[in-house]
């Protein structure tokens, strides 16, 4: 039986290869006692198979696209264009349509929800995906959720992750996205807490860097952050951003 949809309950790092990078995470985060995990599901890479797996049409522009070289921004900024329209136009299966319904009748339909995607291959130790596919936020009711699944699963086409994956010989018919629907939850802040300090590598501390609001404005470099460097649960160092002081002062 396929696992087109897995609440957060039922996924752990096991299911890395259909709940992806992020699904997995939380999955495993739910399952600990005394952290809060806003609630959520996954739509798994086997419902993303099912929906490209017999389209002609697209498996036809994926073998144009593995024939060409990283260099050729042109020709690979038109396949991509195309496979993207072709995975956005491409209707969600009834039976995976109706688990969406069931959980989001579940978790209230009307609350806004985040729409993330979560690739296979995200943190690797040669390669990091990261980031490369999109994140949608405050996205409400089924039919909205449903058209931004679809564009999560053709954000595997953009073409900076196509000359991603050519530059480092990644095979794209081998990389799968799982889509993450989760409560929006609205924050004081947040942030990004690194488990070793990325500038000096020092593993005794933890480098954290937050900002007021979503944490989207942070990645996406729309703020600055306020950044925290913490040795033992204690602050060793502080540093306030005069940009985020500015714009959240109202």
């Amino acid at each position: 039986m396929n696992s087109y949809v897995l609440g957060f309950q039922e996924i752990d790092k096991t299911k890395l290869s259909i709940a992806g990078g992020k699904g997995a995470n939380l999955g495993e985060l739910s399952r600990i006692k005394g952290i809060q995990v806003p609630e959520g599901f996954c739509v798994t890479t086997e419902a993303y198979q099912e929906i490209i797996g017999n389209n002609e049409e697209f498996n036809s522009l994926l073998d144009q696209l593995s024939l060409l070289k990283a260099d050729n921004r042109e020709g690979i900024g038109e396949i991509s264009a195309k496979i993207r329209k072709v995975i956005e136009g491409i209707a969600i299966p009834k039976d995976i349509d109706n688990e969406i319904t069931r959980q989001l009748a579940q978790l209230g339909e009307r609350n806004a929800y985040a729409v993330r995607s979560s690739a296979t291959a995200e943190d690797l130790a040669t390669a990091s995906f990261a980031g490369q596919q999109d994140t949608y936020l405050n996205i409400i009711g089924k039919d909205a959720i449903l058209r931004h699944i679809s564009r999560c699963w053709a954000s595997l086409f953009t073409d900076r992750a196509v000359i991603y994956r050519l530059q480092n010989s990644f095979d794209h018919n081998n990389i799968f996205l799982s889509v993450v629907i989760q409560k929006m939850v609205f924050p004081q802040a947040a942030g990004i807490m690194f488990t070793a300090d990325p500038i000096t590598m020092n593993r005794k501390v933890t480098s954290i860097d937050a900002s007021f609001g979503l944490g989207e404005a942070l990645v996406s470099g729309l703020v600055n952050a306020d950044n925290y460097k913490v040795r033992d649960g204690r602050i060793i160092d502080k540093n306030i951003s005069t940009k985020n002081l500015a714009i959240y002062a109202f």
